[in-house]
């Protein structure tokens, strides 16, 4: 202002120099994120500088020493704010005595100091605000990315349980009855027949079953909606694992109560992984599959066991590989009863022959849906 509007006669007139000297006050600012504390020193220094050795035309801004205070309040530790305003205040009382030395000015001064004090510790509450809630808001989306990989992860080990104990039990079946096919042609057609409709029966409910998993996974169309098979689903497995040639036997004891879809779905599945495994390994000509409701209140685990009269669990028979130690059927079984609070267990049967397998289910009333 003094360079274009009038001045007073007595004051001195504003030169180059001078306010060259000025704008070198406001250089440290360039520094201030970096080196709070020396920027403002460095302010200081030139303002003070100013004052006492160059005769300029009035009072330099104090904008510069204010910026560099708030960054201070900002950027700085409790102890070094300490100690800086302590400083400060020092500096700020010989300024005002050194130019009017009233009260008024004191008080003005200080005002504006606190005032860009309290801004830059206002300013440090909310970036620290910030900060936290886009942590939050990273950690939650990490976290939700984990939990849809975990859950992606479960989806596709129940989907490949599911698969292999239809396929598994159907390629089973449908190939116990070719083998005897021929033989039946010969000795008995009409038991020729029977297998030929017990494979194409087979066939047709494994397909329809991959159907209906298949299309939970398509994208492009509702899925269908078909219940699982469940206990009542047992006697037609056990009759068409009969058309075999194998003598299966089901025994239920216990007060029979209904139980949720979800344990009757996978008490099939057990029944029809240890059907599969006899089927397949066993070379038995029995198999036991028994339902144990447990006590006769209505509560209590289910217990589901499959028992045949064939080789035990050293597969000593054929030069059969050791079925104790399971392949993907029995991991899926022992999967299936954690997910229902139970355990699985599998072995030699009753006096050492044979091979059994059991579940036992947690099941409570209270969780049986409609």
């Amino acid at each position: 202002m003094p360079f274009v509007l009038p001045r007073e006669p007595e004051v001195p007139p504003a030169t180059w120099s001078t306010y060259a000297f000025t704008t070198l006050g406001v250089v440290p600012l360039v520094w201030r994120s970096r080196a709070p504390v020396l920027a403002l020193v460095l302010i200081l220094a030139i303002g003070g500088a100013y004052r006492l050795y160059v005769d300029g035309p009035g009072q330099p801004l104090p904008y510069a020493g204010l910026i560099a205070f708030y960054t201070v309040a900002l950027r700085c530790t409790g102890l070094v704010r300490a100690g800086v305003g302590a400083g400060t205040g020092v500096v700020l009382a010989v300024s005002v005595g050194l130019n009017t030395g009233t009260a008024r000015e004191l008080f003005f001064t200080g005002f504006c100091a606190t005032a860009a004090y309290a801004l830059g510790r206002l300013q440090y509450t909310r970036q620290a605000y910030t900060a936290a809630v886009e942590d939050r808001a990273a950690q939650l989306e990490r976290a939700n990315r984990i939990e849809a990989q975990q859950a992606a992860a479960r989806e596709r080990a129940r989907i490949a349980r599911e698969m292999h104990d239809i396929l598994s039990h159907a390629v089973s079946i449908m190939i116990v009855q070719a083998e005897a096919g021929p033989v039946a042609v010969r000795r008995a057609p009409e038991r020729a027949e029977a297998a030929f409709d017990a494979i194409a029966e087979t066939g047709r409910e494994a397909m329809a079953q991959l159907r209906t998993m298949l299309g939970v996974l398509r994208e492009d169309g509702p899925a269908p909606r078909e219940p699982q098979p469940g206990i009542a689903g047992l006697p037609a497995l056990l009759d068409r694992v009969r058309r075999g040639g194998l003598e299966v036997a089901y025994e239920r004891c216990g007060a029979e109560r209904p139980l949720p879809g979800t344990v009757e779905a996978t008490v099939y599945r057990v029944v029809q992984e240890g059907l599969t495994n006899v089927v397949k390994h066993a070379d038995a000509t029995r198999v036991t599959v028994r339902l144990d409701y447990g006590g006769g209140n209505g509560e209590g685990d289910l217990t589901v066991t499959v028992t045949d009269d064939g080789r035990g669990p050293g597969g000593t028979a054929g030069g059969g590989a050791d079925r104790s130690s399971g392949g993907h059927g029995l991991i899926g079984v022992r999967e299936r009863a954690a997910a229902h609070g139970g355990t699985a267990w599998s072995g030699a049967g009753d006096g050492g022959r044979g091979f059994r397998l059991g579940v036992r289910l947690v099941t409570s009333p209270q969780g049986v849906a409609g």
